[in-house]
C-alpha cells in the first residue's frame, strides 16, 4: 500500500463546483453519524494500540480522536460566522501544532468522544434547518479561497470519511 494511500484511503477532497439537495443531504448524514463511526473504530482499543500511529509518520489514533472534534468545532463555528456575517474570512489554524500540542498525547480519548457527540449534535441541527440560500453563502479561508457553505460541508464530510478510514484501515491491517 503506497504511503498516498495510508494518508488518503478515501482519496484526496475535491471541492465540488456544485450540490443538489441528495448531495447536501448525504454530507450532512456523514456528518451526524461521525460520532458513531468514530467510537466505533476505537472500540476496545488498549492504551498501547490507541498510541499507534495510522502510518509511519502519521498521527497516533489517540491524536486523530483528538483532532476531529477540534477541526469539526472550527467548523461548527465557521458556518455560524457565514451564516450571520457577510462573507466573513475565517481564520485558519495550523492543524499539526494543534494535534503536537502535549494534551494530545495523553489526554482520554473519552473526552474527546464526548465533545464530538454534543458537537456534532449541534452542528448537524444547525446544517438541518439551512436552507438552499443559506448553503450558499459564503466565507473567504485565507488559504482555500472564497467557499460556499456547501462546499465546506462537502469538504468536512470529506473529513469525517477521511479519518474513519485512517483508524478503520489501521485495525483492518493490524487485525484488531
Amino acid at each position: 500500500m503506497s504511503l498516498d494511500d495510508l494518508r488518503y484511503p478515501v482519496g484526496r477532497f475535491e471541492r465540488p463546483a456544485h450540490m443538489n439537495d441528495a448531495a447536501r443531504a448525504a454530507a450532512i448524514a456523514v456528518i451526524a453519524d461521525l460520532p458513531r463511526a468514530i467510537r466505533d473504530a476505537v472500540k476496545g482499543l488498549s492504551p498501547a494500540q490507541l498510541d499507534t500511529p495510522y502510518r509511519d509518520g502519521g498521527w497516533s489514533v489517540r491524536q486523530v480522536v483528538h483532532h476531529v472534534p477540534e477541526s469539526h468545532m472550527h467548523a461548527y463555528c465557521r458556518f455560524k460566522f457565514a451564516l450571520l456575517e457577510d462573507h466573513p474570512t475565517i481564520k485558519p489554524y495550523n492543524e499539526q501544532m494543534w494535534s503536537g500540542y502535549g494534551d494530545q498525547a495523553t489526554a482520554p480519548v473519552e473526552a474527546s468522544l464526548q465533545l464530538l457527540d454534543g458537537l456534532h449534535q449541534r452542528w448537524t441541527a444547525v446544517l438541518n434547518v439551512m436552507t438552499p440560500a443559506e448553503y450558499a453563502r459564503t466565507l473567504h479561508h485565507p488559504e482555500n479561497g472564497d467557499m460556499r457553505l456547501d462546499q465546506v460541508l462537502a469538504s468536512y464530510a470529506w473529513h469525517s470519511l477521511h479519518h474513519v478510514a485512517h483508524l478503520t484501515g489501521l485495525r483492518q491491517r493490524r487485525g484488531w
